[in-house]
């Protein structure tokens, strides 16, 4: 699966737009990372656009192409982002 072009990339911004909000790097357009290392990029093929978010050592691919989607990878993207960012004890 490639990782997704231009054209792709355009149809997703209010969703990009939402992950540079959260104070992620975003090294090159749509690739994204917190803590020096990669958190979100995304792929595209025949079936639609996918997201790949890591989430400590593991990568969960999710499909990207409606507003639920969108809205269920922010939450994901969040919860993990909110629970990596709190003082360890």
């Amino acid at each position: 699966m490639k990782h997704a072009g231009h054209d792709a990339l355009t149809a997703q911004e209010p969703l990009l737009a939402e992950r540079r909000k959260q104070r992620l790097t975003e090294r090159s357009r749509g690739v994204f990372y917190f803590r020096a290392k990669a958190f979100l990029h995304f792929h595209e093929n025949a079936a639609g656009l996918f997201a790949d978010v890591r989430l400590d050592k593991d990568v969960t691919r999710s499909p990207v192409d409606s507003a639920a989607q969108h809205a269920r990878l922010l939450n994901i993207a969040r919860e993990h982002l909110a629970a990596a960012r709190q003082p360890r004890t």
